[in-house]
């Protein structure tokens, strides 16, 4: 049936833009939609009536409710490594288990921060986040986009096994009065671990006598924390079901809730809740998550795009692009289905972005008059927060939503230089303010878009095998100094840099 219905679309004479709105006056009542404080347009998209019955009939084939249920009970979403996904259980549901031991863990992350925020660590002014990934991209989101006025604790994240990088994140902290917070799911990461070595040296070098005494690990796997030589008292745990991209919901977020405070961190949750309960219980036509996972299938399959273009319009979502590339790219950049059997078309495309009218001056020649077409998605915040008068934010948004509908109309000219050809798609999300629960619903929306991208694609967006070998290799690079395992040029740039 899928195949079917896969076929009717692959062949279907999809209608421009313009055409689609001229043939239906109410087109952006139907695939416009409000939700959580957040508006999300879809209607500068070429879905449309005939294209989303096809792709409901896919979904139906794909069992779409079926797994949809399964990652809500908890049940094993995750064959390749025989796991459940429970970030959803973070934010309430899931296996009743799972939930419970969620909230326990919660309790005990809040007791923590409050012992900080009473001083039981001391005069604390800042926070070394280290990790990798998910372990840091969501937590260092959070904190850019809602912490820039909260005069709360300096919170700097390092994730680069770079030098300069552990020298910036560094550059404004005080040793005596800085907390290290280590987020990895099993405290073996080789640049994490290198890391917080790096951290340690950096926290005896300004006096500290008992440098452990300061860090705090988050991890799955408490025996490598302590192994690692962190005291039971300074651990917290989250569940081996909680994928890295997955995690900022759980005690990964410690870093996060210590400078945002614990209010903002249970707005956050509960945001998220509420587009788990809309992505659970919403039928497919109206089903925002599963209208997004249809936009992104068009494209990379019928359209035969391999990127897609989100551009904030708003500096405090500056972090999200970097985000969504690695939820994204990550969980759904695979090549086989979920039996290890080749996938039959275009899997994740490359997610890629910028921030707004700064990318304008970068690669939008390239998205209004360029030979790649790209779907492009705008994201805006109709609420500013910050000193300068309300003109200022208006030129702001109006230069977002002048993109999105010069994509869509273009201009002929007689000078095939200053000719844009238009019919270039576009979704524009817009939300009333940045305020935690309205981020909380946003980033929900985007895992469980992924989510649906991997059900309509048959793949499993919970392993992410893809980044183990280059470590290997690395490590193998490390062990066997001759370099003599390897090909000519790798063993030709190991003796050039002299290792």
């Amino acid at each position: 049936m899928s195949g079917n219905a896969w076929e009717a679309i692959d062949t279907y004479d999809a209608k421009s833009l313009g055409a689609l709105f001229a043939a239906d006056k109410d087109r952006l009542s139907a695939f416009s939609f409000d939700l959580s404080g957040i508006t999300f347009d879809f209607s500068k998209t070429h879905l449309d009536a005939e294209l989303l019955g096809q792709f409901m009939r896919i979904a139906e084939a794909q069992g779409f409710a079926k797994a949809r249920d399964a990652l809500f009970a908890g049940e094993v979403v995750n064959p390749s490594e025989d796991r459940p996904a429970e970030h959803v259980a973070e934010r309430g549901t899931g296996a009743a288990d799972a939930v419970e031991l969620a909230a326990t863990r919660r309790a005990r992350m809040r007791a923590l921060v409050d012992a900080i925020e009473g001083g039981a660590f001391g005069d604390i002014t800042g926070i070394l986040h280290i990790g990798i990934g998910g372990s840091v991209l969501g937590p260092a989101l959070l904190v850019d986009a809602l912490g820039r006025n909260s005069g709360r604790l300096e919170v700097r994240y390092l994730s680069n096994i770079d030098g300069q990088a552990f020298d910036d994140a560094v550059s404004t902290l005080d040793p005596e009065s800085t907390l290290v917070v280590v987020a990895s799911k099993t405290f073996t990461t080789a640049e994490t671990m290198a890391n917080m070595t790096a951290a340690l040296d950096w926290l005896r070098e300004g006096g500290i006598d008992d440098p452990y005494g300061q860090v705090i690990a988050v991890t799955a796997m408490p025996e490598a924390a302590i192994e690692a030589g962190i005291d039971e008292t300074r651990i917290l745990l989250f569940s081996e079901g909680v994928g890295g991209r997955y995690s900022l919901w759980s005690s990964v977020g410690l870093s996060a809730a210590l400078g945002l405070g614990w209010g903002a961190f249970e707005e956050l949750l509960e945001g998220a809740a509420e587009m788990d309960r809309h992505f659970r219980y919403t039928e497919p036509g109206r089903n925002l998550p599963l209208l997004a996972a249809f936009t992104d299938r068009l494209y990379a399959r019928k359209f035969g795009c391999q990127t897609r273009g989100v551009f904030a319009y708003d500096e405090r979502l500056r972090l999200l692009p970097s985000y969504l590339q690695q939820l994204e790219m990550e969980s759904n950049g695979k090549s086989v289905k979920l039996d290890g059997s080749p996938v039959d078309g275009p899997t994740a495309p490359v997610t890629w972005g910028g921030t707004g009218t700064d990318a304008q001056h970068a690669v939008f020649q390239l998205l209004h008059q360029g030979t790649v077409l790209a779907p492009v998605e705008f994201i805006a915040v109709t609420e500013a927060e910050d000193s300068l008068p309300p003109e200022h934010h208006r030129q702001l948004l109006l230069n977002a939503f002048a993109q999105g509908a010069a994509l869509m109309a273009g201009r002929e000219s007689d000078d095939p230089h200053r000719s844009y050809p238009g019919n270039r798609p576009s979704t524009t999300i817009l939300l009333e303010r940045l305020d935690s629960r309205a981020l909380g619903a946003l980033l929900a929306f985007y895992e469980h878009r992924t989510f649906a991208n991997a059900v309509l694609m048959g793949i499993n967006p919970f392993d992410q095998f893809g980044v183990e070998l280059g470590k290997q290799i690395a490590r193998k690079l490390d062990e066997s100094a001759d370099g003599e395992a390897f090909d000519p040029s790798t063993r030709a740039l190991i003796e050039k840099a002299g290792l």
